[in-house]
């Protein structure tokens, strides 16, 4: 591949998981958006259960910020080059391992815990289950965000290995 193609591909790369990113620091960040509420809250129910029920209330109460933070910092890695020219290669090969490994965990709880690929909530704030349906409230029923954690991994691991050095 020239090196023309590759600092484009992976510029496109790197504009296309910092765009996801910050477009979804403003939902981590709010504590009143149903959504992540909704996902940090199914997820820590599940680490209580399976794992440890501190850990579980922490991911619950905090996961969010923590998981908006990391993505935050990602996005700034990726984008960093547009100051640090000469560091391109390098700043989006650690970019996109960063966003892999995010986009790990993400892709994991989507497919190994009750998150499930299809989230579905209530925008009264209640659980959705096939138990407990919404009572006067609408259901909302979202793929995408399952989708662009794996389509992210994917591009990750894609510009990492675009810019990494072969000796």
């Amino acid at each position: 591949m020239s090196n023309i193609i590759r600092i484009v591909v992976s510029w496109v790369i790197a504009l296309w998981i910092s765009s996801e990113f910050l477009n979804s620091l403003f939902y981590k960040f709010d504590n009143a958006a149903l959504e992540p509420r909704h996902i940090f809250s199914t997820i820590g129910d599940w680490i209580k259960d399976v794992i440890n029920s501190t850990l579980g209330e922490l991911f619950t109460e905090y996961g969010a910020i923590f998981i908006g933070a990391a993505e935050l910092v990602t996005a700034l890695v990726l984008l960093a080059p547009i100051i640090l020219w000469k560091k391109q290669k390098k700043l989006h090969y650690i970019g996109g391992i960063m966003a892999s490994m995010l986009m790990m965990g993400a892709v994991f709880f989507h497919i190994f815990t009750p998150l499930g690929w299809v989230l579905t909530w209530c925008n009264n704030g209640v659980k959705y289950t096939k138990e407990l349906a919404c009572q006067n409230a609408e259901i909302f029923i979202n793929t995408s965000l399952a989708n662009i954690a794996l389509s992210i991994l994917i591009l990750g691991i894609v510009i990492a290995l675009m810019n990494k050095k072969h000796n």
